[in-house]
């Protein structure tokens, strides 16, 4: 396949489809199947981080946003290898089989039985799989970043000078590649993560969903094959301000441009093009707050997704109806209403948007925090009752704070204490009663098991700690030990009033509880759990094959549904297609020919940057309340967005190959010159 570095007049030569250059097609499958394989991986990340890694939110965030920022610092490097060393095809090639190694590594890092020695369905070194994880992101990042410049920059490599309108809509259609593997990968993986696998014990399936889209990433390394490599040169601005230091007197003339001061080591071709380049790149330095915002569909709103009711994909869906429906539709009306709407104006708009998006997201979390369960603070303890006796139970919470009356087989609310102040808990129940001294620590929940026995008050603390969701606890009220299952995972042996541990469980789907007791099973069919509730489930009787349990709500699933979510996704996809889109065609077309690559990276490096302002932001605004964090972010893309509109009026677009032409021309001129020089020294020599 050729590229524009080589000969123009070979064009119509050149392999042809549907009037689009043959090698277009495969370089928009290759993205695709990257596409595919990064974003599926990015699906499942944090909930990886989540419920295997067993990191809190926080962490999670943090990780998953400077792996981000990490992916789109690397194509400045792999922009600098492609155009200064191997060219673009060995440089995709070459980072292509790094981030397969680095997909498979993340597949092995999640494999639960690596480490389960003792077979408990937990591994017993984590630290193993943190680390396993940690290389294989960074390899990923690594990779990915380092192919990004180079793909789209040759897709737009493919086109002559006369073919702009298809290279234009090619950057519309390369778009719509991503977020159709993107679409397909985020529906898929989770559907591959939700899947049981495992050796020794059936675990969530992370290790084949970080594996198909390792395997995707080999089919796109097999497509990007047929594709050519383009070697690149560019200025050195340091040579020119060290230039221009060292003739900082007067008796210097001044020169149009800093970067004129590098004419003594560099020609005026390669000069003006690193014009164009950093005239560019000075635009691009209020773009980072847009991916701040854009990224976090990833970390916050996933996060804030775990907290609402429902399961389902959003932003794919509508990149792939609103791309073609504002490339075909939306665009041709504004120009009919005889509106300049320009690339810089499209990219303003889009910030807008975004902003608007996150306003849309802070109403949200507002009624999802309306519904969300309090819990103990540092210095509280909240304790819930649950009566496994046949007889009524009173508890009195001494000194003399709260009394509650527990029916038989029912189970209180959680009560909030200050863990200071609560000293022991008087029980009675029939004809008997206890005394118990509390000792608890503070921050934490307790469920305490209440039953009256013939010999006595028999009672069982449960404490939880932390407050996942999707949890699900067993109490064993039986005479007998049973070995419990549900869904395939084994909550072990439980003796009699004795309580398994918690373990995670998917919301929103009925599973089969097996009881085994003295090795005959009883089971029975489970109620649906809300999205996001946890609970405790009491075993009290087998009665032939059927198992009776009676259930404690440990917290209440959720109720505002994801649907809520739709507006703010509609509006940042919006958003995305029109800044997004318009930036990798505005950054191709202000390119010189020869540093298409660099162009393309600098315009990723924003969304580098970008995820880094998130940990900063995040980090260093303190703000308690999720909906308040959305509305700085918002405020901030506001303030950028009209900092960048004033820059944009002040831009002057540069028509790159005029300028080239003008180039060539002089070129010409003064090779000619060159040779009526030399043709008459020559002659002047001969006469001599």
């Amino acid at each position: 396949y050729i590229s524009r570095s080589e000969e123009k007049d070979s064009s119509s030569s050149r392999p042809s489809c549907l009037g689009y250059p043959l090698s277009i097609f495969f370089i928009i499958i290759n993205e695709f199947c990257e596409r595919f394989s990064y974003y599926g991986m990015r699906a499942v990340l944090v909930l990886y981080f989540k419920y295997f890694l067993q990191w809190d939110d926080n962490l999670s965030t943090a990780i998953y946003h400077t792996f981000v920022a990490l992916c789109y610092l690397t194509p400045i490097l792999g922009a600098l290898v492609a155009d200064s060393w191997l060219g673009k095809f060995k440089t995709i090639v070459s980072l292509s089989i790094v981030y397969t190694i680095g997909q498979a590594i993340m597949s092995v890092s999640s494999i639960n039985d690596l480490t389960d020695h003792n077979r408990d369905g937990f591994p017993d070194n984590v630290s193993v799989h943190i680390a396993l994880s940690m290389i294989g992101l960074i390899l990923i990042a690594l990779g990915t970043g380092g192919i990004k410049p180079c793909v789209s920059a040759f897709g737009g490599d493919q086109f002559e000078d006369h073919q702009e309108k298809q290279r234009t809509r090619f950057f519309s259609i390369f778009y719509l590649s991503i977020n159709a593997g993107s679409l397909l990968s985020t529906i898929i993986t989770p559907i591959l993560r939700a899947q049981e696998c495992g050796i020794h014990s059936k675990q969530r399936c992370y290790p084949l969903a970080f594996g198909v889209p390792a395997a995707l990433m080999a089919v796109a390394l097999a497509f990007i094959n047929i594709c050519n490599a383009i070697k690149q040169n560019s200025v050195s601005p340091q040579f020119a301000i060290k230039n221009r230091f060292r003739h900082r007197s007067k008796e210097f003339p001044k020169r149009e441009h800093w970067l004129d001061w590098a004419s003594e080591k560099y020609d005026k071709r390669l000069i003006a093009q690193t014009k164009m380049v950093l005239k560019v790149l000075f635009l691009y330095i209020p773009l980072p707050m847009f991916w701040a915002l854009f990224d976090q569909q990833g970390s916050r709103w996933t996060l804030q997704a775990t907290t609402m009711d429902g399961n389902f994909t959003v932003n794919p869906i509508l990149i792939i109806i609103m791309v073609p429906v504002v490339d075909a539709l939306v665009y041709p009306l504004i120009k009919k209403c005889k509106i300049n709407f320009t690339p810089l104006r499209k990219i303003t708009v889009g910030m807008f948007l975004a902003s608007l998006a996150f306003v849309a997201a802070a109403l949200v979390q507002v009624q999802i925090d309306k519904t969300l369960p309090v819990f103990p603070a540092a210095g509280q303890s909240q304790i819930k009752i649950i009566n496994l006796g046949t007889n009524d139970a009173t508890v009195q919470f001494e000194p003399k704070l709260q009394s509650v009356d527990v029916m038989s087989m029912k189970s209180t609310g959680y009560m909030t204490f200050e863990t200071s102040q609560l000293q022991s808990l008087n029980i009675a129940s029939g004809n008997k009663t206890i005394n118990a001294v509390v000792k608890l620590p503070g921050g934490s929940r307790h469920t305490l098991g209440v039953k009256n026995t013939a010999t006595g008050i028999d009672i069982k603390w449960v404490s939880l700690l932390t407050f996942p969701r999707y949890i699900l606890m067993f109490i064993n009220n039986l005479p007998d030990a049973v070995n419990v299952t549900m869904g395939g995972t084994s909550f072990g042996t439980l003796m009699p009033l004795s309580a398994s541990n918690y373990n995670l469980f998917p919301g929103g789907r009925k599973d089969k509880i097996v009881a085994v007791r003295n090795s005959i099973p009883c089971s029975v069919t489970s109620k649906a759990f809300g999205f996001g509730s946890a609970y405790t489930i009491v075993i009290n009787r087998c009665v032939g094959d059927t198992l009776n349990v009676t259930y404690s709500e440990d917290i209440p699933p959720n109720t505002v549904h994801m649907a809520w979510q739709i507006p703010q996704y509609f509006i940042l996809t919006c958003a995305e297609v029109v800044f997004s889109v318009t930036g990798l065609e505005f950054s191709y077309s202000q390119a010189p020919s020869n540093m298409k690559a660099v162009l393309q990276a600098g315009w990723l490096l924003t969304v580098a940057v970008g995820n880094i302002i998130v940990l900063i932001v995040a980090g260093a605004s303190k703000l308690s309340e999720q909906w308040a964090e959305y509305v700085l972010f918002a405020a901030l893309l506001l303030a950028v967005c009209i900092i960048f509109a004033v820059m944009a009026y002040f831009y002057t677009y540069t028509d790159v190959n005029e300028i080239e032409a003008q180039l060539d021309e002089e070129e010409k001129k003064q090779g000619k010159k060159d040779q009526d020089d030399y043709e008459k020294q020559s002659e002047a020599v001969s006469q001599m």
